[in-house]
């Protein structure tokens, strides 16, 4: 059963109007992808976010006299409440109030399904909700059923501080359990010198609909933010013959949670390691540059800003006829052509060729291992069968590859 929800935001008279409303307008999705019913925003032009009560007086009377006559069971903010705001409102209107920040969250427990992706969603909800024990009150006897509430809610929350200390203390003994064999798995590719390729973007910019049609997988693809939650991993063949690894990870929004962002830094620790980044973009969405300006802010605070990236601007087919590149390199493209996706992996292939180490060798017929070797790490643009029976191509590799220590 849905709940019935008003939003409530702030727009700051410093602040661009055209990003404000996108940012309301991507909180109202955030709330119908928790399944909740958005029957009114409330919107208030202040300098700053009114100290004790987040929305000045006027907007507040404003308010309950249009709860009055309505059945509304939820408050969502635009920005991070304070302890004290939070708990101001909750008495001032007597309805629940959550921020922007429980309402990702939320989404985030509704949606991981792998052990380590519910731990992860845990840790970052307890470390949200520690320093504001003290302005819960009311809300904390919500906890069990609504939005705002899954993950650790789901057993009757305990407000012992260090119980909660306590909790994420193990969690994160958990998950650094996790992170090591997640390392180890990324140290046998290094050493197999697999090619790396992560999929990154703003939350429902079509990276799992890529995902699956590049690699004829069944990731869960939804149109709804935060569809994909859990990273998944698959292998990918280039035209050339080139055996790659593709990962599809989170999306990436503005505002995200700083300890979500925390407790997912050692999914997001694939796309560090990557050789090559899809930076996917919905080229159809009107506030597209500011979830570029988003991805890439991240990407440098992860420390993966060097990676050689490929722009995708993806949903082509959908976009306006002005659409322009901004980014380069980058390809325009439909997830869906089969034709689009071709042309993807082509480029991909002139990209990473731009990068690697040109070489010509021979090598006997009689060494099929190391044959298999060149095909395997290799991009191959030509292959000659010799007098001398003997193999000669005609490539790229990367410049620290073991194969091309050999040649010189």
């Amino acid at each position: 059963m849905s709940e019935n929800i008003i939003v409530i935001g702030i727009h700051k008279k410093r602040d661009n109007e055209q990003r404000f409303l996108y940012s309301m307008d991507e909180l109202i999705s955030l709330s119908e992808s928790a399944k909740g019913h958005v029957m009114e925003q409330f919107v208030q032009k202040r300098d700053n976010p009114h100290p004790a009560t987040y929305l000045g007086s006027g907007k507040l009377e404003e308010i309950k006299e249009f709860v009055e006559d309505r059945e509304v069971d939820l408050i969502i903010a635009n920005d991070e409440l304070s302890a004290t705001q939070m708990r101001n409102l909750n008495a001032s209107i007597d309805i629940p109030v959550i921020d922007r920040s429980q309402l990702i969250l939320d989404i985030f427990a509704s949606r991981a399904k792998t052990n380590e992706g519910k731990l992860q969603v845990e840790l970052a909800q307890y470390q949200y909700l520690l320093p504001r024990l003290h302005g819960q009150g009311q809300s904390l006897s919500r906890l069990g059923g609504g939005i705002g509430t899954r993950g650790p809610g789901e057993t009757k929350l305990e407000t012992d501080r260090r119980h909660i200390n306590r909790r994420i203390d193990e969690i994160k003994r958990k998950l650094e359990i996790v992170v090591n064999q997640r390392h180890q798995y990324r140290k046998r590719r290094q050493l197999n010198h697999t090619f790396q390729i992560a999929i990154v973007g703003y939350t429902n910019a079509g990276k799992s609909t890529l995902f699956n049609h590049l690699t004829a997988g069944e990731t869960y693809v939804e149109d709804q933010l935060f569809a994909t939650l859990d990273p998944t991993t698959r292998q990918l063949r280039l035209p050339s013959g080139l055996q790659t690894i593709i990962t599809d990870t989170v999306g990436f929004m503005q505002d995200l949670p700083t300890a979500l962002i925390a407790a997912f830094r050692s999914t997001l620790e694939e796309v560090k390691e990557a050789d090559l980044i899809y930076h996917v973009v919905d080229s159809s969405h009107p506030d597209q540059h500011q979830h570029q300006h988003t991805v890439d802010r991240l990407l440098s605070e992860l420390g993966a800003d060097h990676i050689p990236t490929l722009t995708v601007y993806n949903k082509i087919d959908l976009a306006s006829e002005q659409f322009l590149p901004i980014l380069k390199p980058s390809i325009s493209i439909s997830a869906f052509s089969q034709e689009d996706r071709k042309q993807l992996l082509i480029k991909t292939e002139d990209l990473i060729i731009s990068n690697w180490t040109h070489f010509i060798t021979n090598v006997q017929a009689d060494q099929g291992k190391l044959l298999q070797q060149y095909k395997q790490h290799a991009i191959i643009v030509k292959e000659t069968f010799m007098d001398d029976e003997s193999y000669k191509l005609e490539g790229y590799l990367p410049h620290d590859h073991p194969l091309l220590h050999r040649l010189n």
